[in-house]
This record gives structure tokens, sequence and C-alpha cells, in this order.
């Protein structure tokens, strides 16, 4: 029988290079697997998510009720209902210290978008984007999407996985037109320094590339203060875009709600990509999201404090393992251990291994360029991560033997 359409048999050389490129995430396998063993009624400890485990506080829950009791269901402007872009430039200078007005701020379908948003308005096929590894992989396959090349500075556990100046100044070429910050880091949850911040202000502004500061774990720091980049001074602002969001800090992963401010060029580029994409972020999550900048902050400072009691926990029980080093974090909700004398550098195997012998979801480092460490999130109850490290430690000896 003729085919007459031969180009509508999908397989993957018909597909755009762009697809092509996307690539999947190791961690599925391990995600489908424990899926599956928590559907088979086994007792599944998991370290694996990236989200808090509490409840979204009522008063944003109350606000997105009355919101749709009220009938305020239809399209709000691409880049926000203007009393929300107002309340985050209220917020960002009262408490960020970075002077944007309401019409530099773009409201998206979550931090993730602002990210997508912002490499994309800036990025142009060629261009170099550095990243500091242990890095969130979206800011590799967003930058490659864009057509851009990701330039990869590393660092590891000796420098509090932040990268030296020297190691950042050898990769700056003439390409260079952005660098991707994320402070508090995820996975290592570093927190960079004033100095380094700084210093990298000065660079964007005497070298003429972007800053694309990740900001979405600002408030989930322990023992140090958080910064923005873009409080630095006026010149720095100007080659800076803050990304944040409500997902981590006001537990509202699945809310999808997040920010980019920025220079009012980029703020008005980046909400004509986002019209020809989603369009605006849901109008009632909208209004969950002012409530929560309304809200009184003590709900906030309460989760706080006991993700950091959480984290001294895990750093307690995972240092008490033999082989296992992990050094304390400083922000967001993960630790990054190094289990490199158990994995021989293949962490996907050692994660798997968890997974199946001792029931614990993790995800393997090398996802996020640190081979040999696997991350960790203690945004899990204390008797989980009681249960979940003893598991491992067994597991681990039993290995050993």
């Amino acid at each position: 029988m003729e085919v007459r359409y031969p180009h509508l048999h999908l397989k993957t050389h018909c597909l755009s290079n762009r697809a092509n490129l996307l690539k999947p995430s190791p961690t599925l396998t391990i995600t489908a697997k424990a899926r599956q063993l928590k559907s088979e009624g086994k007792d599944v400890v998991s370290f694996a998510a990236g989200e808090p485990d509490f409840n979204t506080p009522t008063p944003i829950i109350e606000a997105a009720n009355k919101a749709l009791q009220d009938g305020f269901t239809k399209y709000t402007p691409t880049p926000g209902m203007p009393t929300l872009r107002e309340a985050i430039s209220q917020k960002l200078q009262r408490e960020n210290g970075v002077k944007f007005s309401s019409e530099q701020v773009v409201v998206s379908t979550g931090a993730k978008q602002s990210l997508f948003n912002a490499i994309m308005t800036i990025v142009d096929p060629g261009d170099e984007v550095i990243v500091f590894a242990p890095y969130w992989m979206t800011y590799i396959e967003q930058i490659t999407l864009a057509g851009g090349v990701p330039v990869v500075v590393k660092s590891g556990p000796s420098e509090g996985f932040l990268p030296s100046i020297e190691a950042i100044e050898s990769v700056f070429t003439y390409r260079t037109k952005a660098v991707i910050l994320n402070s508090p880091c995820n996975p290592s949850g570093a927190v960079f320094s004033t100095e380094l911040l700084e210093w990298l202000g000065d660079q964007a502004v005497r070298r003429d590339f972007w800053l694309i500061s990740d900001e979405i774990y600002e408030k989930l720091v322990f023992d140090v203060d958080h910064k923005s980049v873009a409080s630095i001074n006026d010149e720095v602002a100007q080659k800076t875009v803050t990304i944040n969001g409500f997902s981590k800090t006001f537990a509202m992963t699945g809310w999808r709600v997040g920010y980019a401010a920025a220079p009012l060029a980029v703020a008005k580029a980046m909400s004509n990509l986002q019209d020809q994409v989603t369009s605006n972020a849901t109008s009632f999550a909208q209004s969950g999201a002012l409530a929560a900048l309304q809200m009184n902050p003590e709900t906030i400072e309460q989760m706080r404090q006991e993700f950091q009691t959480r984290r001294d926990m895990i750093v307690r029980d995972l240092n008490a393992i033999p082989g296992v080093n992990v050094s304390t974090p400083n922000g967001a909700f993960y630790v990054l251990p190094d289990f490199s004398s158990f994995c021989d550098g293949n962490d996907v195997e050692l994660a798997d291994f968890l997974l199946e012998s001792a029931l614990v979801a993790t995800v393997p480092g090398s996802v996020f360029g640190a081979n040999g460490h696997i991350r960790l999130s203690y945004a899990t109850s204390r008797t989980d991560i009681e249960q979940g490290v003893q598991r491992i430690k067994e597991a681990l000896s039993r290995l050993s033997k």
C-alpha cells in the first residue's frame, strides 16, 4: 500500500533540530521506579522532591478561593495583573534593594518560564552563557534551546561549591553574553558572598554581558544573609534580570507563579515573547500570589526554621556514615554529599541501587554536573530523614562488603 504522506510517520529525524537537542533526564527512570514501588505498597522514603512538603498557607488559599467566587477567571494582561506587579515592585525595593518599577516586572507561569523568557530574549545562536556547576540542569537545556553555548565553571566541596574568580575570569571571551547565578543554589545550597557578587557585577558592566540571577530560594537561608546582585548599584541593575517566584518560599509549587524584574526594554521583550507562548499566568493563582506578599512573614519564618533544623539533622546523620562526606549548606533545602568512594563516579547506578536495595529515592549528582555526588532534599519529615539516612547507611555497608 502506497504511503501518501511519509513525512507524517513520526521518527526522530522528522523532529526539529531543536527538539532533538533535548536530553531526557536520568532521574526519570528513578522517579518512575519509585512510583512503581509505591504503587506496589513499598515504603519508599523520597529525598528527591524539589518542593516544600508544607501546605500552601491558608491566607493564600482563601484569596484564590475568593477570586474564583468573585468570577476572577478571565485573562489578565500578559505580564500580570497590575496590583501584583506593583506589589512585586514594592517587595523588591523593600526586601532586596532592587529598584524596578511595576512596568519592569513580568509575571509568568513559574520561575522556570521567567528564566526561559530571559534566555530566549537575551541569547542569540553562538552566544556563550557561563553556568556554575553544580547547576540546575534546566539552565543547560534552555541555553541550548536558544542556540547558545553553555560554558561550565566547576567547583567542589573544598570551595564550598562556589566558583573562584580566577576560574570565572579564565572563561570570559568576546562571545560571553550572560552569566547565570543561582543563590541560594540548587543542588548544593551554596550562597554567593557579597564580594563575589560585587566582582561579577563589576565584570558585567565592564565587559558588557548580562547577569541572570535566579533567586527562587532567597528566603531559605541559614546563618547568612541573601543579597540580590541587582542591588549593588544602578549600573549593575541595568545589566541584571532577577528571577524569582512563589513556589519555594510560600509552598506554592503547583500554583505556577513566578516573575522576572529587568531593565524596561528586556521586560517588554519578555512580555512580547510570553504573549505568543502562554499569555498570562492563571488569574486566580495571581490573586493567591498577591496575598502571599501581604501575609504575616512569621509563617515563612517558621518554615525556614524547620528547614534549618532538618538541615542540621541530615548533615549530622550523613556525616556519621563512613566514607560519606557532606558540607553544611547555607541555603535552599538540599545537601550534596560526596559518595564517590562507593560509586567510582557512576552516581546514577548508585542512586538506582539505593532505590532498589534501600527503598530510598535520591537524585544522582551527575545530573547537576557533580559526578560522584548525590542530591538529597530535606523537604520531608524529620522521621523520613532519620529513617532514610539509616537505610542508606545499611545499604552502603552491604555494598562495601
